[in-house]
């Protein structure tokens, strides 16, 4: 039996993935709050910046989740950029977390949502 663009799972897989990304970077950012009371309050910008990411991409989860034709080219774009990111923390001696958990969450998060959103077959699912 032949499956249909419209009985793809990989609006819901690419759901699921955008908010394990948007919760890790909830995370990041209520952990950066509390800083800013040993005296760093530049951390307070950072930390709401990156909140606002998490929401940015809660959102962008739901609109994938709705199958939105704007939601999968913003996810590309967003899962794009976190790759260049990461590529720039590779090369540049900022000393970044080269551990495993972070380059699994940095690289193998991104990547499989790049995968599932590229091809005829996501473009079929999110006209």
């Amino acid at each position: 039996m032949e499956r249909t663009s419209a009985e793809t799972s990989r609006p819901e897989m690419v759901f699921v993935l955008l908010l394990i990304q948007s919760i890790f970077w909830m995370v990041a950012g209520i952990s950066a709050l509390p800083f800013a009371l040993g005296g760093e309050l530049h951390m307070i910008g950072l930390g709401l910046a990156t909140l606002l990411f998490a929401l940015f991409a809660c959102l962008v989860a739901i609109g994938a989740l709705w199958r939105r034709r704007w939601a999968r080219r913003t996810a590309l774009g967003l899962e794009v950029a976190c790759l260049a990111g990461l590529a720039l923390q590779l090369l540049l001696p900022i000393g970044a977390n080269h551990a495993p958990v972070a380059l699994l969450t940095n690289i193998v998060v991104p990547a499989a949502v790049v995968w599932l959103l590229w091809g005829r077959t996501a473009r079929a699912v999110f006209s």
